[in-house]
């Protein structure tokens, strides 16, 4: 029960997937969550956060062949922390989520 997440959102973007060099597939995208509530005024507002995630290997291909921009899906996963730097050398900090298991919901597109 240590760092686990459950998401369900849409996704904001085609998947991106690169090929490392040993022929593992990594996919990236994001995934919108919606939260809802009401302000003291009584008008329902709604609250978007982006998720940013990732994928190795056969989950990895999986998410290339069904998943696409406007996808709705429950992800499970585990938060990442990792960091990088620019070409100006500039260090840049990212925290993902690493999926584990994934369920499309709604109806599937062409």
């Amino acid at each position: 029960m240590r760092n686990k997440v459950n998401l369900i959102g849409r996704v904001g973007q085609n998947p991106e997937i690169k090929v490392m060099e040993n022929g593992t597939k990594l996919a990236k995208f994001s995934l919108a969550t919606n939260e809802y509530y009401t302000n003291k005024e009584g008008d329902r507002i709604e609250q978007t956060e982006w998720h940013q995630l990732v994928a190795w290997g056969k989950t990895a291909e999986l998410i290339e062949k069904l998943v696409q921009k406007g996808t709705e899906m429950a992800v499970e996963g585990k938060l990442t922390h990792r960091q990088y730097e620019t070409q100006d050398h500039e260090k840049r900090y990212v925290t993902e989520v690493k999926i584990q298991e994934f369920l499309l919901l709604g109806k599937r597109s062409n």
